[in-house]
């Protein structure tokens, strides 16, 4: 289908922008720092409060959402996206706000280590700590440490999905479940099709895509094919927890992420897949401004309130 006409106002809006790819890593900074502005206002919470946690590189910060009612609540510990080098808690402070409010549940978002001053493994092993520490310290953030699952979007959906597979491998915690919106989850040489479909006028670009990569992997020669920075290269799947993977249509990164819900499918794990029509990458962002990315949310917690409760729900990939 066409290009969703409120997607389509947005990439009008900032056409005038020059491109992610062409700009110092601190003016790329900035301007993505600058879209909060733009963002609808998010759902209300009752209280976000920030703590710093012991990391492998020194202390992290984590800025914790608490929803209406009373605890326990179950745990989403969520990494931002944005090319494992831009964005921070302030960006996606909207994201986390209206899953808190929309699934019930406590949020802990993660101020990991970004390249190109800290590039792989830092991010990951800053989400394997911080997950691990929230969990060990579920009761202080009001919530339940046997109800937790792990989420990110874009580069953070590959941490998330990263970071399911570590805690398999590397004795747990146990997760309910893993929430990967647009993930990233394979190296961008040769691209799936959508980065050939996908490559330019839709938000995201291939250069874009490239350069971070570029910033993220110091040696992609020995780096590119490992798990831990594309999932999908992972020998096995099985094991891992029930997932919700929604993709965009118009996103360079569509075609690895429905072929890693493909895969965890295949590996017997329980699947929920998700093409947003018309909609690009960071369509989340715009809950509030897109109608699809309000839907989008609703899915997203929808989908959290049932893994939260033992009953993850599951479905083909359809197309919305």
């Amino acid at each position: 289908m066409p290009v969703d006409p409120q997607i389509q106002a947005l990439l009008d809006a900032g056409r005038h922008l020059p491109a992610t790819n062409t700009l110092s890593v601190p003016a790329a900074r900035a301007q993505y720092e600058a879209r909060i502005a733009a963002m609808a206002p998010p759902a209300a919470v009752a209280r976000v409060e920030e703590r710093d946690m012991p990391g492998p590189g020194g202390a992290l910060r984590l800025r914790i959402y608490t929803p209406q009612g009373n605890g326990p609540f179950p745990l989403l510990v969520f990494f931002h996206g944005s090319g494992w080098v831009l964005c921070s808690l302030d960006t996606h402070d909207g994201i986390c706000r209206n899953l808190c409010a929309g699934a019930s549940c406590v949020v802990a978002s993660v101020d990991y280590r970004l390249a190109p001053e800290h590039p792989f493994p830092a991010g990951p092993e800053d989400c394997l700590a911080a997950t691990r520490w929230c969990a060990a310290h579920a009761a202080s953030l009001g919530a339940g440490p046997a109800r937790i699952v792990i989420g990110g979007d874009s580069a953070g959906g590959n941490l998330a999905a990263v970071t399911a597979l570590r805690l398999r491998d590397e004795g747990g915690p146990k997760l309910l479940g893993q929430l990967l919106l647009y993930p990233a989850t394979d190296w961008h040489t040769p691209g799936w099709p959508s980065y050939a479909e996908n490559a330019e006028g839709y938000g995201l670009t291939r250069a874009t895509m490239e350069w971070f990569w570029g910033h993220y992997l110091p040696d992609p020669a020995t780096q590119a094919a490992h798990p831990h920075a594309a999932p999908l290269r992972a020998a096995s799947l099985a094991g891992l927890p029930p997932a919700l993977v929604t993709t965009a249509e118009y996103d360079p990164l569509r075609d690895e992420g429905e072929a890693y819900a493909d895969a965890l499918r295949a590996a017997g794990v329980t699947v929920a897949a998700t093409r947003w029509m018309g909609m690009n990458h960071g369509f989340y962002f715009w809950a509030g401004r897109v109608d699809k990315a309000t839907a989008g949310i609703a899915e997203a917690s929808g989908w959290l309130r049932g893994a939260f409760a033992g009953e993850p729900a599951e479905w083909p990939l359809v197309r919305r």
